[in-house]
């Protein structure tokens, strides 16, 4: 097959971790005969100091005009400053919006070899696997009204969280197919108890879940999810929620596999789907070597699942990635005695040579 993949590499840790992913991709591409072409663009800081914008008319395009994104990272302190409609961060929600990306899946699987990296204790992460189903263009990130605004005794910030049902309704389902490919049980996250947005999203979800009889669906408030993903995160399965929610809690899961330097993600909902790793730019590591390019390799094994449907392939990549860490080869932030320690450059050659030569 051919393919014209969108490569957005973006700020910090995004210019190191992303070429790791491409080479691994057109191994890919080489091992099983495909024809991937990358062509890369700027977003997020590196297009503000050039453009002045974080998404440049160009490379929004480029984004529509391709058959899959393939995303690094935004963001940083050189940018804090900036008016938030200009920020790097603005590129991403625009991307989304103007791609119909509203499904966000944030899968948390722990490595077994990987245990002991996670700070919590080995048989209460043991055999962990969830997805995070997250709502990606509704919610507080986008409703309106939104703002800072002068008042007699200062200023008011606004932020509006905002869901209709056909919002609920798609994202619910996502979740309930999802389900069905894995342990048949989704667990709806809102906060019904006070909000009436979440009130409306609990009303939908289990209208959707009518036509789902052989999927489970238990429902939690927000702050419990958060407790009980420390304390017992192998009862969920698939996890749905909303853009605010999605985002703090996918974090927390990720963090229960040791690292988040180790977890993908793929956005869908359009004609386009955009994979990046869940991990922000960390400015304090750019340029030393040091990231993890784990969790970005593993989001082209996404693409290549939800994109192109090459789950042959996708399964490859996850192999090459999982004989690197049984081999004991680690980058520093899931670094352990008894390990060896690689760098970014390192890690990506070890998974390039194991899916080269399986």
């Amino acid at each position: 097959m051919k393919a014209t993949i969108a490569v957005l590499p973006g700020d910090g840790i995004g210019a190191e971790i992303v070429p790791q992913a491409v080479h691994v991709l057109e191994a890919v591409a080489a091992r099983f005969g495909h024809r991937f072409e990358f062509k890369t663009a700027d977003v997020g800081g590196a297009a503000i100091d050039k453009t002045g914008r974080p998404l440049p008319d160009d490379t929004l395009r480029l984004a529509k005009e391709s058959d899959a994104i393939l995303l690094g990272a935004v963001g940083g302190p050189k940018w804090e400053g900036l008016d938030y409609s200009v920020r790097p961060e603005r590129a991403l929600l625009g991307l989304r919006e103007q791609l119909g990306l509203y499904a966000n899946l944030r899968p948390a699987k722990l490595y077994s070899m990987l245990a002991d990296a996670s700070t919590l204790k080995r048989e209460v992460i043991e055999g962990l696997d969830i997805l995070v189903v997250r709502e990606l263009t509704g919610g507080i990130y986008f409703g309106k009204p939104k703002g800072i605004e002068k008042t007699s005794e200062g200023e008011k910030g606004v932020n509006t969280e905002v869901y209709t049902t056909p919002e609920i309704r798609r994202i619910a389902k996502v979740a309930f197919e999802a389900a069905r490919k894995r342990r048949r049980k989704v667990t709806s996250v809102d906060k019904a108890n006070v909000l009436e947005s979440s009130e409306l999203w609990r009303r939908v979800v289990i209208d959707v879940s009518q036509g789902y009889p052989d999927v489970e669906l238990q429902h939690i408030y927000v702050d419990n999810c958060a407790m009980q993903l420390v304390r017992a995160p192998k009862q969920f399965d698939v996890l749905v929620t909303t853009n605010l929610f999605g985002d703090i809690l996918s974090d927390e899961a990720a963090m229960l596999t040791g690292s988040i330097g180790m977890l993908p993600s793929a956005s869908l909902g359009g004609t386009i789907g955009m994979y990046e790793p869940i991990h922000g730019s960390a400015p304090d590591i750019a340029g030393k070597d040091i990231a993890n390019p784990i969790a970005t390799i593993a989001s082209t094994a996404m693409m290549l699942t939800y994109a192109f449907s090459l789950d042959k392939e996708a399964t490859a990549v996850e192999q090459a990635i999982l004989r690197v860490l049984e081999q004991g080869y680690r980058t520093k932030d899931i670094h352990a005695a008894g390990t060896r320690l690689v760098g970014t450059k390192e890690m990506g050659a070890l998974i390039l040579k194991e899916l080269q030569h399986a």
